[in-house]
């Protein structure tokens, strides 16, 4: 595994095929980042599945409302729900929206982001200034590489547990 220089901003995200290890960048959105170790501390993230994944574009999971339910019909409602936190501000930055690199998913609305990230497959620079980059995979962007692409995928991969590195 990757040296891990900062295990309170470190994610370990177990997907089917491995372990996926983020860095979160608190420096640059530190609301973002808290957020999502909350959530991980909460057990929130455990069993979510990845909604929204477009090849060559993103895989969009973090439905911690409607994101853990099995059958079509919840499969269908992953995406249209947060967590029981408020929503959070635009930490918009410099970084660009490259390959492996965290975004917050949102509405339309800049200030609507809450529980929902999805992880860039490719340099998606179009995006820059117009989503929060909260963290970057450091290691096991493979593992990422081979969710099952769909919106939503017939049968959704799931993150299996997240836990923030300081406490595994």
């Amino acid at each position: 595994m990757a040296e891990i220089k900062d295990p309170e901003n470190t994610i370990l995200m177990e997907l089917k095929d491995g372990t996926v290890v983020i860095e979160l960048l608190p420096d640059v959105a530190p609301k973002h980042a808290e957020r999502m170790r909350q959530l991980a501390r909460d057990g929130a993230y455990d069993n979510v599945c990845f909604h929204r994944v477009i090849d060559g574009f993103m895989a969009q999971t973090g439905d911690v409302k409607n994101g853990n339910m099995e059958g079509d019909f919840n499969i269908r409602m992953a995406g249209t729900g947060g967590s029981e936190y408020d929503n959070l501000p635009a930490e918009f930055s410099k970084l660009p929206h490259d390959r492996g690199t965290l975004g917050a998913a949102r509405s339309q609305h800049p200030d609507s982001a809450n529980s929902q990230f999805f992880i860039n497959f490719s340099d998606n620079h179009f995006l820059n200034g117009q989503y929060t980059v909260y963290g970057r995979v450091i290691e096991g962007i493979e593992h990422v590489d081979a969710i099952v692409r769909g919106e939503p995928p017939v049968s959704p991969d799931r993150m299996i547990s997240v836990k923030v590195a300081a406490d595994a």
